[in-house]
């Protein structure tokens, strides 16, 4: 991880909070056990792609709920596949800006989210210098000044400057679409407090992630977790704090997922009061991770019955089928409408309409009651 940038700080770092390790070693032994046991039994399934896409679609609307807003999941997925039937939502905007950042988490090697270029392309805001590319953090010459294109006057191809250029600004908005290097915002007066210093409040917090570096993971994570409250960081993104705690867990090793934290959070009775001990606060987060475990599983357990089910019927296919395409579609979504499997699929809907008929009781159980929207689900 990259802290180099913490050298600048001015303000005295947070302090490491103190734990009786001797009465919480148990605790945090179990806990990290049942993380390993939950990450082999998902490997060993052979769906960990799938449970991790359903699970980052429904920690994005659950983030939300955190916050005070429903968002539908079906909205979220036809939202997701460009098949909106409505015009979307804030909420909505803001659950697809959640489902962005855990996927961004995923995409890149544990160690990034927790630095300052991981976090900021989580966060949405702010540039990544150290994944930029040369070309495009080159100074574009000016187009009036002869002397800037002199070098290229006896070239070739006289063209070969502008289209060096022209692929810089394609490659920078490619990196934009997704996600790499995100657009600057204007921060309005009305929405932030001036006096509020983010960018130092994040230094702070990493410099905390890294004086821990060397405790237990769940330790760790609990430790940040708790500082990212109390710190109030990015409060307009209730998401993010669950997310970087569920990315330190990976970054550890305890777990190359992400841990559906925020179902934990909502599902545990604990709730931060603000001040409280260290020993409560990191009993707390335990028991965030223990509800998330437990729904992790339940989860898994669902998909692994319905693929035991649907696979009867897939084995007496043709090779050429798409019908086992469609199962993956029920493995790595909350739900599966007729025009989303024809759209992902590449077949008519009236061919979607057959393969459904043709799963028969396996069929995944219908969520909507309306015959012209129709949706099924695992759940």
């Amino acid at each position: 991880m990259n802290f180099t940038d913490l050298e600048r700080l001015d303000a005295p770092a947070l302090p490491v909070p103190e734990l009786p390790w001797e009465s919480i070693a148990g605790r945090l032994e179990q806990l990290t056990i049942a993380i390993l046991r939950f990450e082999a039994r998902l490997e060993a399934s052979g769906l960990a792609a799938g449970w991790q896409s359903r699970c980052d679609m429904t920690e994005a609307v659950r983030a939300l709920m955190l916050d005070g807003h429903l968002v539908d999941v079906g909205d979220l997925v036809l939202h997701d596949a460009g098949m909106d039937v409505r015009s979307p939502t804030h909420e909505l905007t803001r659950a697809a800006a959640a489902l962005r950042s855990r996927r961004t988490a995923m995409a890149r090697k544990a160690p990034w989210p927790v630095s300052f270029d991981g976090l900021a392309a989580l966060r949405g805001v702010g540039g990544i210098g150290s994944e930029a590319p040369t070309a495009s953090r080159r100074k574009r010459p000016d187009p009036d000044d002869d002397e800037a294109y002199r070098a290229f006057a006896n070239d070739a191809d006289p063209w070969k400057a502008h289209f060096a250029e022209i692929d810089a600004v394609l490659d920078r908005t490619t990196r934009v679409l997704e996600g790499e290097t995100p657009l600057p915002k204007s921060r309005s007066h009305l929405v932030y407090d001036p006096d509020q210093d983010e960018a130092e409040a994040e230094d702070l917090w990493l410099d905390l992630v890294k004086r821990t570096s060397h405790w237990p993971a769940v330790a760790a994570a609990a430790v940040a977790w708790n500082a990212w409250l109390d710190l109030n960081l990015y409060t307009r993104l209730p998401w993010l704090g669950l997310t970087m705690a569920a990315s330190i867990l990976r970054a550890r090793g305890l777990t190359n997922h992400l841990l559906p934290l925020a179902a934990g959070f909502k599902q545990s009775k604990f709730r931060p009061q603000g001040r409280g001990r260290a020993k409560e606060k990191l009993d707390g987060f335990c028991s965030v991770a223990e509800e998330a475990l437990e729904i992790a599983n339940k989860d898994l357990e669902r998909l692994i019955l319905a693929r035991e089910l649907m696979g009867r019927v897939t084995a007496k296919t043709r090779s050429n089928s798409k019908l086992p395409e469609l199962v993956d579609l029920f493995l790595s979504r909350p739900l599966v409408t007729v025009p989303l499997g024809a759209k992902l699929l590449k077949v008519t809907q009236k061919a979607v309409d057959l393969m459904l008929h043709q799963l028969g009781g396996a069929l995944p159980r219908k969520l909507t009651g309306r015959t012209r929207y129709r949706a099924w689900g695992i759940v």
